[in-house]
């Protein structure tokens, strides 16, 4: 795969203040079969702000793909399918539920590359969650844009999941688990609800996954197991889409130091999707 130079972004910064209410928790708790019970002054789970501080644009200034159009905030690149690609988060201190918090964000890195499937491109995004003059979260979003799909496009060659699994997890994905992670998190990417939109445009051959949701699986694997541990540290990289209606396994396993959880994401085939690793306390 070739690069391109990066592109210098643009300096915009954006601010979206919202209450980190109970509501939207609850309801996930309730999505993920936790039993524990979120109430106002207890921290929220780590990666759990990804239901809070919608991008909200009115329905006119949405694109074909359901997401607001580019070249605003996030630039337009001529490349019209959306997928993200991983991320970087230090959690340092708790984001309380009940209490007024501030995402502030700015893009940080827009690179060009040209690979077998075509031309793509990889922009990086950079969050500060604050509440209280204080930044409790750090996070870095890669975001990949590519080509329309075509038929005669190579695909990459998948990668068997890791064996040795501590924990692991089976779901099966309905339409149902996609439509309720979608309305949490104001999602509307055509491609998790809309099936002829994600095979006939997007080139899908069903629904697809969302990979928030999978790596939300993949952390929610270490409070089951580790009840007492405390994240500060989470790394995750998307590898391969996953689909409606096949099952795939979250797994994980704690390392010998005992200071890193390893968790990975892996599909009916055995073929892995995702890959994470937590840093404990």
């Amino acid at each position: 795969m070739s690069s391109a130079p990066t592109d210098q972004p643009r300096q915009l910064i954006q601010t979206v203040t919202d209450v980190i209410a109970a509501a939207p928790a609850v309801a996930l708790a309730a999505m993920l079969d936790r039993s524990d019970t979120l109430r106002i002054g207890d921290a929220l789970p780590p990666i759990w702000h990804w239901l809070y501080f919608w991008s909200v644009a009115p329905q006119a200034e949405l694109g074909a793909d359901g997401h607001p159009k580019r070249g605003d905030f996030l630039p337009d690149l001529g490349l019209p399918r959306r997928m993200a690609a991983g991320g970087r988060l230090s959690f340092n201190a708790p984001l309380l539920i009940g209490r007024t918090a501030s995402r502030v964000s700015q893009v940080l890195s827009v690179e060009r590359k040209s690979g077998r499937s075509g031309r793509l491109a990889f922009v990086t995004v950079e969050h500060r969650i604050e509440t209280a003059g204080v930044v409790v979260i750090r996070e870095e979003q890669d975001i990949v844009y590519r080509e329309p799909a075509q038929p005669s496009s190579p695909q990459p060659v998948p990668a068997r999941a890791p064996e040795g699994a501590q924990w692991r997890r089976e779901i099966t994905p309905d339409e149902v688990l996609l439509f309720r992670y979608s309305a949490l998190t104001f999602n509307g990417h055509r491609i998790h609800y809309d099936r002829s939109y994600a095979r006939d445009v997007e080139g899908y051959p069903d629904l697809v996954v969302h990979g928030p949701l999978i790596s939300t699986l993949l952390v929610d694997l270490i409070p089951r197991f580790l009840p007492s541990a405390v994240v500060r540290e989470y790394a995750y990289k998307a590898i391969r889409p996953t689909f409606l209606g096949r099952p795939f396994i979250v797994s994980g396993r704690l390392a010998e130091d005992g200071r890193f959880v390893d968790l990975w994401a892996s599909d009916h085939e055995g073929w892995l999707t995702m890959s994470a690793r937590a840093t404990l306390a």
